[in-house]
């Protein structure tokens, strides 16, 4: 495998807001005959540049491990979005190539019956030729159906959500504009819809529960946002720890839910930060799990091996401004 080409495509990445790395620290080694290097993608999803306490100081105690990456990596200040919305973004992150060229130039959802041309060859497709592992957690948002699914564009693993997870209702109370509502328990969601209480309006005025997926399969639905980020930062371990004994390099691609609307946490973050708001709660769980996927590099012995790069697909929703 060429390293330089394989540097040079992943230099073409730098077409995303915010980014952040972690660079691999070769010591001694040349970069051309030394161990293969892993990749760990870090992906947020609607984050804005102020954010991050290392760019707006009001944050500074609420993002503690972001901070630690800006001032322990590399910090790419000239970086921009392949897109202003979601799937074109994670087209052009994947793929190296704007939606103009890849003809993804808006978003798919739950009733997409394709997804990313099967003609655009992937990163992790890419790199799974060449020997690596490869596994992605989160949000794919580039079509679900099997031909299009992540196991089937070059992913050996895959657990998250379909696309957006303000696509479908939920089983919790969820804090966005409009209000997504929990799914009917009592009637199915058709006859709420059709023959019956006109309070019971489905998330986002789709017609399903939103799914959790592990590989080709659904495992829950309605998904628990409430407990996703705990969910992504366990998945993540397990990889990072089955990857490392293996031996083999890996590539693992994290696109988070955070920090897009409905913003929902875990429990134990509610007022968990001097900021004191939905956002500044959910944007620190976001945070926490990064610190949880960085500290498993270091136990599993691979964190000096390993390129980690943080970034966002584009900026936020006015939406959110309630909640900062």
């Amino acid at each position: 495998m060429n390293l330089n080409l394989l540097f040079s495509f992943i230099a073409f990445w730098s077409i995303l807001p915010n980014g952040l790395c972690k660079e691999v620290r070769h010591s001694q080694k040349n970069i051309v005959t030394s161990e293969r290097p892993n990749f760990v993608i870090l992906f947020a999803d609607d984050i804005g540049w102020g954010d991050f306490g290392a760019n707006w100081n009001p944050n500074k105690d609420v993002t503690p491990n972001l901070n630690n990456m800006a001032e322990e990596g590399l910090r790419l200040t000239d970086f921009h979005a392949g897109a202003s919305v979601c799937t074109p973004s994670r087209a052009a992150l994947l793929t190296g190539r704007l939606g103009l060229r890849t003809g993804v130039v808006q978003n798919f959802n739950q009733k997409s019956v394709a997804g990313l041309p099967l003609n655009e060859t992937t990163v992790a497709k890419v790199l799974k030729d060449n020997g690596y592992y490869t596994g992605m957690i989160g949000k794919w948002h580039l079509g679900m159906t099997q031909k299009y699914h992540p196991r089937s564009r070059g992913f050996d693993y895959y657990y998250g959500l379909p696309y957006s997870n303000d696509m479908g209702c939920v089983d919790v109370p969820t804090y966005n504009r409009p209000e997504c509502l929990e799914c009917p328990t009592k009637k199915s969601l058709f006859e709420e819809i059709f023959y019956g209480d006109q309070t019971a309006v489905p998330c986002g005025g789709y017609f399903s529960a939103l799914p959790l997926y592990e590989d080709y399969g659904i495992i829950e639905q309605p998904a628990n946002l409430t407990e996703l980020g705990d969910h992504y930062a366990e998945k993540a371990q397990n990889f990072i720890d089955a990857a490392s004994k293996s031996g083999k390099p890996f590539l693992l691609y994290i696109g988070f839910a955070h920090m897009h609307v409905p913003l929902t946490h875990a429990a134990r973050f509610t007022n968990s930060t001097d900021v004191d708001t939905i956002y500044a709660d959910t944007l620190h769980e976001l945070d926490d799990v990064i610190g949880r996927v960085i500290k498993s590099l270091k136990q599993s012995g691979v964190y000096d091996n390993t390129l980690t790069w943080f970034t966002g697909d584009n900026g936020p929703w006015v939406m959110k401004c309630p909640f900062r």
